[in-house]
């Protein structure tokens, strides 16, 4: 209910918040993929609360209750981005635990049991996108398979595949398909007789250019195999994705041949369900689902349409994820801008998200804007403008909130389509925030991704000063406090338009890319060849990643700068944000550095969460001459 009384006169920025640290990792579990099981759920649960770790919970007759032990991590390091680290069907559940990366099945109460044998070495070999067959005898997988030198212990390039792995815990493994640089999605016919997964080859991504195989497949207690495999769509200039089969025996996957992700059969040209929108999104982990079949073959999709998810019959929700069947029972997980996500199944909600000791004036929709950007400002970028929003507050009159731009990572990602409370700890408390969805953003079909292509750098900084710019001009923001903030990908944005563009007053970079020759060098496999399509070959247009390198372009950082990242980073190392903050430092401009032990490529522990946007909120108050109201810690901030 909406509350009128008389607000309190303070600076943006100042204003006191209910939306607390605490409050962004404190109960705030979110659902990462669902999965309908006859007449029951399961669902995985992410708990920052718990050291970032995933349970598996399950919803039946009414009840729901946490599956794994307490003591398990359901998380795969395949692709080191993970997903699909788990599935359950007929009452069993197959998940990956994060410790160790091995394989195991678990029948509810019961202990758990490993199905592959020991690795040579620790985490050597990981799994995602386990399927049981028909006949219960094998569960087939992807897999990576990581080898290291026979002089040392350096790791070698992991090979990919699929394997069948015996479900009787007897060790046995058979390789079914290799040779690939890429694997994912298999899946299995209901009859058992036909296995369809995706592949892909160097150095392309998953949503560039990939094909959809399809093989005969045999499979009895004692051994599995597969016919020829035949390559049934995708190719060049065609991403093929989340292939599934009907009930009726037919294969389906979403393609981008018509420029957004669609979905066909196999055998038809013209697409079966076709949407305003663009129901696919990029694989950059396992595990995804966007639609599904009831019993009579009838699809049901989620997709995006300028920035925000729709599903048919669910207006109030604007991010779906893992939209799939058992029969003609639905289910998904769903979230708002007013409510974290939450699971759906067979016409209710068996999982509720928590409620907040705040009013909805905290969380009002953002506003849906396009505007010009480009070397002349003659084509168009896409953005999520959140205004400030506290009812308890209002600013002196003449005075312009600070914004914060963000820059989402991938950078073939997009920006997010739900609440999200670590956008709305500076709304409230008198922030401007815009979420770009930069030229390469997903969501906007293949061409609008394709714009980033060999302009990294360089398209998704233009949009990012061209939206300030467009928001300056409105009359919506203060032009002399303008930061930009991004993470990974998005770190490496906001080097870029600190080095090369005066436009802001002040940036935060999570474990952000400095330096594009040392990320060529020093990423894992599913991203080695990324930078191919977003920079150039490498090593051949090595002075463009010289050019492009934001290390290499100290004399345009003019602008002060907090830098946080994770000690354990595989996939920007820890040595890319200290090169810049050493370099920053030694030109004794205004530079804080948070190194956090123990985290990976984004923070998950509940104390780094917290400490990190203490943190900013600090520097932002130090370096713009404000006093926040609660939330700050001492922060060390040279040359200040």
């Amino acid at each position: 209910m909406t509350r009128h009384h008389q607000r309190q006169v303070a600076p943006y920025g100042t204003w006191k918040s209910p939306i607390t640290a605490e409050m962004l990792i404190s109960g705030g579990s979110s659902i990462t993929e669902v999965v309908p099981d006859g007449d029951s759920v399961w669902w995985a649960e992410s708990r920052p609360s718990e050291g970032g770790r995933i349970a598996i919970m399950r919803w039946q007759g009414g009840e729901s209750r946490e599956i794994t032990p307490e003591s398990a991590n359901v998380r795969t390091l395949m692709h080191e981005y993970g997903g699909g680290a788990w599935w359950a069907a007929n009452g069993t559940l197959w998940y990956v635990d994060y410790e160790d990366q091995r394989l195991r099945s678990l029948t509810p109460g019961q202990q758990p049991r490993l199905l592959a044998p020991a690795p040579p070495f620790a985490r050597a070999i990981r799994y995602a996108d386990m399927r049981p067959t028909p006949d219960g005898h094998w569960l087939i997988a992807v897999v990576e398979r990581h080898t290291r030198s026979d002089n040392d212990d350096t790791p070698g390039m992991p090979e990919n595949l699929i394997m069948a792995i015996a479900s009787d815990g007897s060790g046995n493994c058979i390789e079914l398909a290799s040779g690939s640089d890429f694997y994912g999605s298999p899946c299995i016919s209901d009859d058992g007789r036909s296995l369809a997964w995706v592949q892909w080859q160097h150095p392309n991504m998953p949503w560039d250019d990939s094909t959809l195989m399809l093989a005969s497949l045999e499979s009895s207690a004692s051994d599995i195999s597969i016919g020829q495999a035949e390559c049934v769509a995708g190719g060049q200039d065609e991403s093929i994705v989340e292939p599934s089969w009907s009930p009726d025996g037919r294969l389906h996957y979403l393609s981008d041949r018509s420029d957004t992700w669609q979905l066909y059969a196999h055998g038809q040209d013209e697409p079966v369900l076709q949407v305003d929108g663009e129901i696919g999104y990029p694989p950059w982990v396992h595990g995804l689902m966007r639609y599904g079949f009831d019993s009579r073959g009838h699809a049901l999709a989620a997709w995006f349409k300028g920035g925000i998810d729709h599903l048919q019959g669910f207006p109030d929700c604007t991010a779906f994820h893992s939209v799939r069947f058992s029969g003609d029972r639905l289910a998904f997980s769903c979230a708002s801008w007013t409510r974290e996500s939450a699971v759906y199944f067979d016409g209710q909600w068996v999982s509720t998200p928590r409620s907040f000791p705040f009013s909805e004036d905290f969380l009002p929709a953002p506003e849906v804007i396009s505007f010009p950007t480009g070397e002349d400002r003659n084509d168009t970028a896409h953005a999520l403008y959140y205004a400030p929003a506290n009812p308890d507050y209002q600013a002196p009159a003449e005075e312009k909130p600070p914004l914060i731009v963000l820059a989402h990572g991938g950078p073939t990602s997009a920006a997010r389509s739900q609440i999200s409370l670590a956008q709305r700890f500076w709304t409230s408390r008198g922030f401007a925030v815009v979420d770009v969805n930069y030229r390469g953003s997903s969501g906007f079909g293949r061409a609008y991704r394709k714009k980033l292509n060999g302009e990294w750098g360089i398209a998704d900084v233009q949009d990012c000063v061209a939206v300030t710019d467009y928001l300056v001009a409105r009359g919506d923001v203060d032009a002399d406090r303008l930061i930009i903030r991004g993470g990974s990908a998005g770190g490496f944005t906001v080097l870029s338009a600190l080095a090369f563009h005066d436009t802001f007053t002040a940036g935060t970079s999570l474990y952000g890319v400095a330096d594009l020759e040392a990320l060529a060098n020093d990423t894992h496999k599913f991203e080695s060849r990324y930078l191919d399509s977003l920079i150039g070959a490498w090593p051949e247009d090595a002075d463009i990643y010289a050019q492009r390198s934001p290390i290499n372009h100290l004399e345009g950082f003019n602008a002060p700068m907090i830098v946080m990242q994770g000690s354990e980073d595989k996939i920007v190392p820890p040595n890319q944000s200290r090169m810049i903050v050493d370099a920053l430092d030694g030109r004794k401009l205004p530079v804080a550095y948070l190194e956090f032990e123990g985290e990976q490529h984004g923070f998950r522990q509940a104390s780094t969460v917290m400490t990190a946007i203490r943190s900013e909120l600090s520097f932002y108050g130090r370096v713009f001459g404000f006093e926040p109201q609660g939330e700050t810690v001492e922060v060390d901030i040279r040359n200040l």
